[in-house]
């Protein structure tokens, strides 16, 4: 299952005090990031930040739509959606 791509959408606050999940809304996972929305800064800084919670190689994340907006598509490669909640929002295992 290495090669299964998941896409999940997020729902992201650029210019947060610090990098953090905030949790589900809907379907959408809700993510704060410490860089400002400004030539792509909080893009790079959400994916670092994806990579590093999931442990995932950064080849194998990226936003698929939504760059310029709030709302993004994400692909993740390797991981399944329950996978990715589960490294996301611990407390989600017990909804899982």
């Amino acid at each position: 299952m290495q090669n299964q791509e998941t896409r999940i959408t997020v729902k992201v606050q650029p210019g947060a005090s610090k990098n953090e999940v905030v949790g589900l809304k809907g379907d959408a996972l809700r993510l704060r990031i410490a860089a400002p929305p400004e030539k792509g800064k909080a893009n790079k800084e959400l994916l670092e930040f994806l990579r590093r919670q999931l442990d995932v190689p950064g080849a194998d994340i990226a936003i698929i739509s939504g760059q310029t907006s709030h709302q993004k598509v994400i692909a993740i490669k390797g991981l399944n959606r329950s996978e990715i909640l589960k490294r996301l929002l611990p407390q989600a295992n017990l909804l899982l």
